[in-house]
């Protein structure tokens, strides 16, 4: 899979942007605030729907326009797509394939997919939950497009439940939305069991490619402590344990059971990686997640050659040779590599394919 071509229309500082792109390295090159991360945020969002760096879509629009797009042209396996999103300002944005309008922008998932690593993903060894259930949902949904629209129901039924619990509701207002956390959560719970099973054999083989310490391990911890590991087990158990959280829900206003309270123990030997791993165990564990990643979708692309694009945002100033090299085996075997750094000194001497260089929101060869 590759990017032929991508154009952004009023996208972060990007007014008119247009580029021709091909399979291989393709190294953009820029002082901070020059608008070269902008350029692979922008693939990066029609990958995931979401930009890696903001919450809000509001931001990636730029000022004083109402309106942003992002247009790109997928080649896989000989076959080309046109992919286009509009991003609003406090609308809905909109999505077209091959010019076509479609009815959701999550019809666009599974049309490119892209393995995105950056300084920031120190901050799923180190960081709080949150930003370990993302990296989860956000690989799940890459492998399979439809359970964005399951965690999309998980979601909103979590919302109005947790808006009823804060006024102290009636157990008969509560029962429907017991039942849609319930299917729902066990859906999104079932999905990340089976993904961490089959994602870990590959972060555990990058982990040793790059780091000689104690063996990894990775363990999904429900809040409630959860036992069940299909959908059917799991909603049955939540349905269970609902009414023994009531009065305690009822007093806190917030839902206390389901995949929105849960986490992703990551593990050093027998020893949990935060608050205990060093800065360097951190960034090979760190690593070891994407690189993992990339290994997995490559390894399911039934059959096309549909392995991810690689985005390697302004990382290579961040690791030693040996992380390095790592992900220079990684990139052999990659189709497409996308590349941001601020010095050229930063790139390894490999990386001579093409450089674009970026400069106040213009790009030159």
């Amino acid at each position: 899979m590759y990017l032929s071509y991508l154009h952004l229309t009023n996208y972060r500082s990007y007014e008119n942007l247009e580029l021709e792109l091909r399979p291989g390295i393709t190294s953009f090159i820029g002082s901070n605030g020059e608008g070269k991360t902008n350029i692979v945020e922008s693939i990066g969002f029609l990958a995931y729907l979401r930009s890696h760096r903001t919450s809000s879509d509001n931001p990636l629009v730029r000022l004083e326009h109402e309106k942003a797009y992002i247009r790109a042209k997928v080649n896989t396996a000989g076959r080309e797509e046109l992919l286009e999103v509009e991003i609003n300002q406090g609308k809905a944005n909109r999505a077209r394939i091959n010019q076509q309008p479609v009815r959701s922008t999550r019809e666009l998932l599974g049309h490119l997919r892209a393995i995105l690593f950056t300084p920031e993903d120190l901050s799923l060894v180190k960081g709080d939950p949150t930003e370990r259930r993302d990296f989860l949902d956000t690989l799940l949904i890459s492998r399979t497009p439809r359970y964005a629209g399951v965690i999309a129901d998980y979601e909103k039924a979590l919302k109005q439940r947790n808006t009823l619990l804060k006024n102290r509701p009636h157990e008969r207002d509560l029962a429907p939305w017991d039942e849609h956390i319930s299917r729902f959560g066990a859906q999104v719970i079932a999905a990340r069991l089976q993904l961490i099973s089959d994602l870990m054999p590959h972060v555990v083989a990058a982990y040793q490619r790059i780091s000689s310490g104690d063996a990894i391990s990775a363990t999904y911890k429900s809040s409630q402590e959860l036992q069940g590991k299909s959908a059917t087990e799991l909603e049955q158990e939540i349905m269970s344990v609902l009414p023994t959280l009531r009065r305690a829900e009822i007093e806190r206003g917030v839902t206390l059971i389901g995949p929105h309270r849960d986490d992703l123990v990551l593990a050093l030997g027998p020893t949990p990686v935060k608050g205990y791993a060093s800065q360097g165990e951190s960034w090979s564990y760190a690593l070891a997640l994407r690189m993992g990643s990339y290994r997995l979708l490559s390894d399911e692309s039934m059959g096309e050659a549909s392995e991810p694009i690689l985005i390697l945002d302004d990382v290579f100033a961040e690791l030693d040779s040996l992380r390095r090299g790592a992900l220079l085996e990684l990139i052999d075997s990659s189709e497409q590599v996308l590349v941001t750094a601020a010095v050229e000194a930063d790139l390894p001497s490999e990386f001579s394919d093409r450089r674009i260089y970026v400069h106040e929101g213009s790009v030159r060869e």
